[in-house]
């Protein structure tokens, strides 16, 4: 019996889909439209005779069977791109020295650079996180040659990747006390020390709301602010990729707008290597965040 050949195509469309969590979001990563990327999820179900997802108007999610040919898809995929890059594209080599801050999808980024290294084998990353204000210092001593932060000031000129609405969270119901936030307790709040973009937003919401509030637990570490107030300390505002299991999102406090992200450094098209890291990135940020328009970049597999 001779079975059918998968198209690579659906396979990297299904990955998309789930990685992104919609067929909208998927439609945008792939430059292609919402309807094109139905069509090719109905393709692949046909082919394979299985449903690869159970949706629902407000969600999808893989079945079982998708959640197998999920697993054979990323090896396949994997593979693909192995073939093109040694047959095809010129070999990546290098050696940056890249600051990251530390709220720049704390979730996603150490992720998206392990899948860096794995694509380009002959790169070599020196990677800093830290708070903005010391990797700023760092770059401007030339300790950095590329960095990832938002905008210092009007003399501060990065070119802009993405930004992403700031929210407020804490501990899911049950862990948080009930007087958390009512009228006639002050909140509690859980944040970084001074200095940090997070910490200012929430304090300039609350006083010009005159919403009374005291700070409970401060640390320098996002991870351990995340920790606390996963806890049930308090309060705490995160960019929206950065919600955990542990968090939820409160509604009812003033809005926090926007924080934009910008990369600092030699990005242009004869800095090859910083040039292709800037658009992987780019390419694998998640659906909750705003992508600015695009930097010069050289990524041949994005």
């Amino acid at each position: 019996m001779r079975y059918p050949d998968i198209d690579i195509g659906l396979l990297r469309c299904f990955a998309c889909v789930t990685d992104q969590g919609s067929f909208t979001a998927a439609s945008h990563v792939l430059r292609v439209t919402q309807s094109a990327v139905s069509l090719q999820i109905k393709r692949l179900e046909r082919l394979i005779g299985k449903r690869v997802f159970d949706r629902t108007s407000r969600s999808i999610v893989l079945t079982q069977d998708g959640e197998l040919l999920l697993t054979y898809a990323r090896r396949m995929l994997a593979l693909n791109d192995e073939i093109i890059r040694r047959i095809l594209v010129a070999p990546l080599r290098g050696h940056l020295r890249l600051g990251v801050a530390e709220h720049f999808l704390p979730r996603h980024i150490p992720t998206i650079l392990s899948e860096f290294l794995s694509t380009y084998p002959d790169v070599q990353l020196e990677i800093e996180t830290g708070r903005s204000s010391d990797l700023r210092a760092s770059y401007k001593r030339g300790q950095l040659e590329l960095l990832i932060a938002e905008p210092g000031g009007a003399d501060d000129i990065g070119q802009p990747i993405m930004s992403e609405e700031l929210v407020w969270t804490a501990a899911r119901p049950g862990a948080m006390p009930e007087h958390m936030g009512v009228a006639g307790h002050a909140i509690r709040l859980v944040l970084r020390t001074p200095g940090c973009p997070f910490r200012e937003a929430a304090l300039d919401a609350l006083q010009q709301a005159k919403i009374p509030y005291r700070i409970v637990y401060t640390s320098p570490g996002l991870l351990a602010v995340i920790a606390a107030a996963e806890a049930g300390l308090g309060v705490t505002v995160v960019g929206h990729s950065a919600l955990v299991t542990g968090l939820a999102e409160l509604a009812g406090l003033p809005s926090l707008g926007t924080l934009e992200m910008s990369i600092f450094g030699a990005i242009e098209e004869d800095k090859h290597l910083a040039g292709t890291l800037v658009e992987f990135i780019r390419n694998r940020l998640p659906s909750t965040v705003t992508k600015s328009p695009d930097v010069p970049g050289n990524d041949p597999l994005a």
